[in-house]
C-alpha cells in the first residue's frame, strides 16, 4: 500500500542560519524513503533575514521544498494556521520546527501511525522518547508546570502538548481550522483542543528530540510563558460562549496585554478560504 499525500510545513522566523541542513536532510530523507507524493512548506513569518533565499536556494536542488511569505509577522501559531489552509494539497499535514530537533526519520515514524489516528503527536515525556539533549532544568519546570494548568483546564491526557511534531489527517484540518485562532505558541494547545472538541481522535507516541542551542523561546521564556498562559485562559472562556461574550467590552484590554507582551494577538476569524494559498507559494512545481 502506497504512503498516503503528505505535506510537511516549518514556520520560520529569521532562520537563515540553521535552515538549510534541515531543508536538504528532510528532503533527501523523504525522496529516499517515501513513497508517496510529498510537499515541504516553510511559511515564513515576517523574516527580516535571507531566510526566503536560503529556502529558494534549496528548491533549486530539490523542488519537493518550496515558500509561502508572509512579509508582516503573523507569530509560530499564525504562520501553521495559514500553512494549515494547504491541507486540500495531501492526505496528511505535519509540522516540524526549522531547528531540526526532530530528524526526518522520526516524523516519518509518526506518519506510520496516521492510519491509527486522526492526529499523531510526538511526545518527550512518554517512555520509550528518545532526547539526545534535554531541555534546561528551568524550560522543563516551566514545561512540566505550563503542562499543569493545561490538564486542569482541558483534561486531555496529553503527556506533551507542545512539541512541536505533529501529523493530523486532511478530514480533520478541514472540520476544526475555523477554530483555530491562537497565533503564539500556545497555537498547540488550541489544535488538540478543538480536535477533541470535534471527536477526533489524537494518538500520543514516543519520539527522538534533540534540544537545540540559540531556541527562540528559550531567550524569551518569562514573555514567553505569560503569552502562552493568557492564551490558553482565552481558549478556555472560548468554550464558555456565553461567559465569553459577556467579557466583550474587556476585549481592548486584552488586546494591549498581547501587544505589551510583543504577541501576535488572537485571530478575530478566518482571513481565507481553505486552499486558497496553495497557488501563491514560491517555488512550487506544478504537476
Amino acid at each position: 500500500m502506497s504512503d498516503p499525500s503528505l505535506l510537511i510545513l516549518i514556520p520560520a522566523y529569521n532562520e537563515e542560519e540553521r535552515i538549510e541542513p534541515v531543508l536538504r536532510d528532510y528532503a533527501a530523507f523523504f525522496g529516499k524513503n517515501y513513497s508517496g507524493k510529498f510537499q515541504i512548506v516553510v511559511v515564513l513569518n515576517g523574516c527580516r533575514d535571507n531566510t526566503l533565499g536560503v529556502v529558494q536556494k534549496v528548491s533549486a536542488d530539490f523542488p519537493s521544498v518550496s515558500a509561502l511569505e508572509f512579509k508582516q509577522p503573523i507569530g509560530k501559531g499564525g504562520a501553521l494556521i495559514e500553512g494549515l489552509k494547504l491541507a486540500p494539497m495531501a492526505d496528511v499535514i505535519g509540522y516540524v520546527d526549522a531547528d531540526g530537533a526532530t530528524p526526518p526519520h522520526s516524523l516519518l515514524d509518526l506518519v506510520k501511525h496516521t492510519r491509527e489516528a486522526d492526529c499523531v503527536i510526538g511526545s518527550r515525556w512518554l517512555p520509550g522518547s528518545v532526547l539526545h539533549q534535554e531541555q534546561t532544568h528551568l524550560r522543563q519546570f516551566i514545561s512540566r508546570g505550563f503542562h499543569l494548568i493545561v490538564e486542569t483546564l482541558f483534561w486531555m491526557h496529553i503527556k506533551d502538548t507542545q512539541c512541536p511534531c505533529k501529523l493530523i489527517r486532511r478530514e480533520a484540518v478541514e472540520k476544526i481550522h475555523s477554530a483555530l485562532r491562537i497565533a503564539d505558541l500556545a497555537f498547540d494547545v488550541n489544535l488538540l483542543v478543538s480536535l477533541k472538541r470535534a471527536g477526533f481522535k489524537v494518538l500520543e507516541v514516543p519520539i527522538e528530540w534533540t534540544d537545540k542551542v540559540g531556541s527562540k523561546v528559550t531567550s524569551s521564556l518569562f514573555r514567553s510563558s505569560l503569552t502562552m498562559f493568557l492564551s490558553v485562559i482565552r481558549i478556555r472562556l472560548i468554550n464558555w460562549p456565553l461567559f465569553y461574550r459577556l467579557l466583550r467590552p474587556l476585549r481592548p484590554l486584552e488586546g494591549w496585554v498581547y501587544k505589551k507582551l510583543r504577541a501576535p494577538q488572537p485571530l478575530a476569524g478566518p482571513r481565507t478560504e481553505m486552499g486558497e494559498r496553495s497557488s501563491k507559494i514560491e517555488g512550487r512545481k506544478d504537476d
